[in-house]
């Protein structure tokens, strides 16, 4: 009897550490990418440096921090291109990032694309500072929404704010930068 009340006791033990165990275990580490970082090293049209965007991956989505200078006052045109290149000039960005081929803007009934991100607001001094997040892409490799496909993908900042509605129109493409793993 003392036999058995000891070894039910050792595995109502052993029970407990494997659930503890079970439980200390960081589930973000199940989800592809968590923890990943990436940058994009903003330039103007000129060469000009403009400021960082930087990209972190989360449980959830991807957090977009935007630290940029020299833009006029105002609202601005912010996205995520569909090809990682800025040159021989913006247009070499291609696209907006749409792996899923959703329409265009926020206000589109039938959803966004990934590249579409909230205006980037610029104070009279030209200088923005933003963080937006998004769950329409990923920093994991080998997913559908991943910007890091076979060719990359581009932060452009736009003259004019975005529509948010089908028609882009956020006009000219005033910096421009590739976003790289860092």
């Amino acid at each position: 009897m003392r036999f058995q009340k000891t070894l039910i006791g050792t595995m109502a033990g052993l029970l407990v550490v494997l659930s503890l165990a079970a439980c200390s275990d960081d589930d973000s580490n199940d989800i592809a990418g968590v923890g990943q970082r990436a940058a994009a090293t903003m330039s103007g049209a000129d060469g000009s440096p403009m400021g960082t965007v930087t990209l972190e991956q989360g449980p959830n989505g991807v957090l977009i921090s935007a630290d940029i200078s020299g833009l006029t006052p105002g609202a601005h045109g912010f996205h995520i291109h569909t090809i990682g290149a800025c040159t021989p000039d913006f247009s070499a960005a291609g696209g907006h990032f749409a792996p899923g081929g959703q329409g265009h803007g926020f206000m589109d009934p039938d959803g966004r694309h990934g590249g579409d991100l909230p205006n980037l607001h610029a104070a009279g001094d030209g200088t923005a500072r933003a963080d937006v997040f998004t769950d329409l892409v990923t920093l994991a490799a080998d997913a559908e929404t991943s910007i890091f496909d076979s060719d990359g993908s581009a932060i452009i900042i736009h003259a004019k704010p975005d529509s948010y509605g089908p028609e882009p129109g956020a006009g000219d493409r005033v910096a421009c930068g590739v976003i790289e793993r860092s």
